[in-house]
């Protein structure tokens, strides 16, 4: 065997040791996960009061996971999240402040004009989505941008 195929060789043994070693050593590893330390019910908002952290070996749960507090705190649930579990990621959604088929107010703007209206949301929605909503008076459908204070901005464009 040439010094050249000896070194080639060590290498790769010695990759694959390092890859078997980085291997076992995220296995010993453990992450913190935030978890609901009470039941939280579908639609309730979620404050950092119901959660706790709760360390987790490498590789559990093997579902994927909200892996930070920021990402859940002042979200709502969209279904009951058990205490003590993870909490998956597509279980948690914007807080929708336009629901549908409440009335809500439709604002144009343009030019210093402004015209209020009411009207119909046709989808639920939260602060800074595009929403569909009819007109109460006359019935067309018109698309705005939900508002924090719950209103409809919709433009002349």
């Amino acid at each position: 065997m040439t010094a050249t195929k000896r070194c080639g060789a060590g290498m790769v043994a010695g990759l694959i040791w390092l890859a078997m070693a980085s291997g076992a050593l995220a296995q010993g590893e453990k992450r913190v996960l935030p978890v609901p330390s009470v039941t939280i019910n579908a639609g309730d908002v979620i404050k950092d009061d119901m959660l706790e952290d709760r360390p987790y070996a490498a590789g559990q749960p093997t579902f994927a996971v909200i892996e930070s507090r920021l990402a859940v705190v002042g979200q709502a649930a969209r279904r009951t999240l058990i205490a003590g579990y993870p909490i998956p990621i597509n279980a948690v959604e914007d807080v929708k402040i336009v629901k549908r088929g409440i009335p809500v107010r439709v604002v144009l703007e343009d030019s210093g004009l402004s015209i209020v209206t009411l009207g119909s949301p046709l989808q639920s929605a939260g602060v800074g989505a595009l929403v569909r909503v009819r007109n109460i008076d006359t019935g067309t459908i018109v698309t705005g941008i939900v508002q924090p204070d719950g209103s409809v901005r919709v433009s002349n464009t």
